[in-house]
C-alpha cells in the first residue's frame, strides 16, 4: 500500500509539475472593422439644412445636408448672364438686319439702270462719230461714264453680297468659340451649386455628424461619417512568428464576446506587412533577430449578426491547426 500511494504522490507531483510549467494557451486578439467614409463638401459653403444623424441607416444617394454659399449663387447669374452676351454677340455676327439688306440691293438696282443708261449713250456716240457728226470728245466722255457705272455696280453686288452673309468666318468662328467658352463656364458653376447638396455615397450607418446648422465647412473638411455594416472584416496585427504555414483561403474560428460565445468560423483573405513603425525589436544585442508585424484579415465564413466595427476578436491560435 505504501508502493501504491508513493507511486499515486510521485504522479501528482509529475501532472503538477507539468502544468505549472507547460506554456500557457497561446491567444490572439484583433478587432472587427468595416469600410468607413468620411463624407466633405467640394466646395465652402454654410450648413443650411441637416437631414441625418448619428445612428441612421442611409441609402446611397440620400441627402445627408444641404449647404449654401451667396457667392456661388452670384457666379452662377453672371455664368448665365455671359453665355447670354456671346449667344447674342454670335447672332450679331452672323446675320445683317433686312433693312440693310433691302437698301444694299436697291444701290445695286440703281448702279445696274445707270449702266443700262450709260451703255446706251456711249452706243449712240459711237454711231454718231463713225458719221462724223459727233466730236471724239464727247465719245470718250460717254465711255467715261459708262466705265464708272460698271465700277459702281460692281461695288454694291459686293456690297449686298457682305450684307447677306454678315460677318467674316474669322469672326463667326470666334463668336462660336466664346459661346463654347461661356457654356462651360456655366455648367462649372452648375456642378459647384449642385455639390452644395451632399449625399451618401454608399449604403451605411452614420457614426459621427460633425456638421451643426449654421456653420461654415471648407472644401476636404469632413461633415458626416458612414461605416457600411454590409461588409464587415476582423483585423489581427501579428509578429511574423506566428504567421508559420498561415495562407490566404485558410480557415480558423473566433470568439466575439460582445455578440456571445459561439465560435465563428472565419477565412483568411489577406496577410499584409505592417509599416517599420511594427516592428519587434530584439532584447538581446546576439542571437536574436527583429521580427515584423503583419495585419491578417479574415472575413467571416457566413453572415453574422450585430457585428460593428470596433468589436474585440479572440482567436484561440494554438488549436488553429488543429
Amino acid at each position: 500500500m505504501r508502493k501504491i500511494a508513493a507511486v499515486g504522490a510521485l504522479l501528482a507531483l509529475v501532472i503538477i509539475l507539468w502544468l505549472a510549467t507547460r506554456p500557457p494557451p497561446l491567444t490572439v486578439q484583433g478587432e472587427v472593422s468595416a469600410d468607413r467614409y468620411d463624407i466633405s463638401p467640394r466646395v465652402a459653403g454654410r450648413v443650411l439644412t441637416l437631414a441625418a444623424n448619428v445612428g441612421d441607416n442611409v441609402k446611397k444617394g440620400t441627402v445627408l445636408a444641404e449647404l449654401e454659399s451667396p457667392q456661388l449663387a452670384a457666379s452662377l447669374l453672371a455664368a448665365r448672364a455671359a453665355l447670354n452676351v456671346a449667344n447674342a454677340d454670335l447672332a450679331r455676327v452672323s446675320s445683317t438686319r433686312p433693312e440693310t439688306i433691302a437698301a444694299r440691293r436697291a444701290e445695286m438696282a440703281a448702279a445696274a439702270a445707270d449702266v443700262k443708261l450709260y451703255q446706251e449713250s456711249y452706243d449712240r456716240q459711237v454711231k454718231l462719230i463713225s458719221s462724223g457728226v459727233s466730236a471724239q470728245s464727247r465719245l470718250d466722255e460717254a465711255a467715261r461714264n459708262l466705265e464708272a457705272a460698271l465700277r459702281k455696280r460692281d461695288a454694291t453686288g459686293a456690297a449686298v453680297k457682305l450684307a447677306t452673309d454678315g460677318a467674316s468666318p474669322e469672326e463667326k468662328a470666334l463668336a462660336e468659340a466664346q459661346v463654347k467658352q461661356a457654356e462651360a463656364a456655366l455648367h462649372q458653376r452648375e456642378v459647384d451649386v449642385a455639390e452644395l447638396i451632399i449625399r451618401a455615397p454608399v449604403d451605411g450607418q452614420v457614426t459621427t455628424r460633425i456638421a451643426e446648422l449654421g456653420e461654415n465647412f471648407s472644401p476636404g473638411s469632413p461633415i458626416f461619417s458612414l461605416v457600411d455594416l454590409s461588409d464587415v472584416w476582423f483585423t489581427f496585427n501579428l509578429r511574423e512568428d506566428l504567421l508559420k504555414g498561415l495562407k490566404v483561403g485558410d480557415g480558423f474560428t473566433v470568439t466575439v464576446p460582445a455578440v456571445g460565445t459561439k465560435p465563428l468560423p472565419v477565412r483568411v483573405t489577406m496577410i499584409n506587412v505592417q509599416g517599420q513603425y511594427a516592428t519587434w525589436r530584439a532584447t538581446r544585442a546576439t542571437g536574436d533577430f527583429d521580427l515584423r508585424t503583419f495585419e491578417v484579415r479574415a472575413k467571416p465564413a457566413e453572415p453574422v449578426t450585430g457585428l460593428r466595427p470596433g468589436m474585440s476578436a479572440i482567436a484561440d491560435w494554438a488549436a488553429r491547426d488543429r
